[in-house]
C-alpha cells in the first residue's frame, strides 16, 4: 500500500486533518469550520453552493457549518447581488480575527506534520497537491 497514491494521499490527509483539528481545538473550531471561514475571508464572497462544490461537502453539511459560524458571530449570510435567490458568505470583523488566529495554529500544525521534509520538498509537495486538486 505504500506505493498506492490514493492510500498515501488519504493517510497524509487524515494525519494532517487530525493535527489541524487538535490545534484548532483551543478556538472551538475544526478543519471544516476553518475551511469555510477561510473561504469567507478570501474576498470571493462564495455562495453556499460554491462552498459545497469547492470543499466537496454535501450542501446540508455546509449549512450546518455556516449556522455554527453564524452563531459565533464569525460570518454573515447576505443576498448575492448576482442572483438574489442565492446567499453569499462574508466574514464579520470577529470572523476575520478568528481566521487569522486559526491560520497561525494551522500553520504550526502543518509545520509539525511536514517536519521530515526540507523546505524545497514542502514547496514541491504543495505544487503537486495543487495540480492534483485543481
Amino acid at each position: 500500500m505504500a506505493a498506492e497514491p490514493f492510500f498515501l494521499m488519504a493517510r497524509a490527509s487524515t494525519m494532517g486533518s487530525s493535527q489541524a483539528n487538535r490545534a484548532l481545538t483551543e478556538l472551538g473550531l475544526k478543519v471544516r469550520h476553518y475551511s469555510v471561514l477561510g473561504l469567507a475571508c478570501s474576498g470571493l464572497e462564495p455562495t453556499q453552493r460554491e462552498l459545497s462544490q469547492f470543499l466537496v461537502l454535501d450542501p446540508s453539511q455546509i449549512v450546518a457549518i455556516i449556522d455554527e459560524l453564524e452563531r459565533r458571530g464569525a460570518v454573515e449570510r447576505r443576498t448575492d447581488p448576482r442572483d438574489r435567490r442565492s446567499k453569499i458568505l462574508v466574514p464579520t470583523p470577529a470572523g476575520e480575527e478568528l481566521y487569522a488566529r486559526a491560520r497561525e495554529l494551522v500553520a504550526g500544525a502543518t509545520a509539525r506534520s511536514l517536519a521530515a521534509l526540507t523546505e524545497e520538498e514542502r514547496d514541491r509537495l504543495l505544487d503537486l497537491l495543487r495540480r492534483a486538486a485543481f
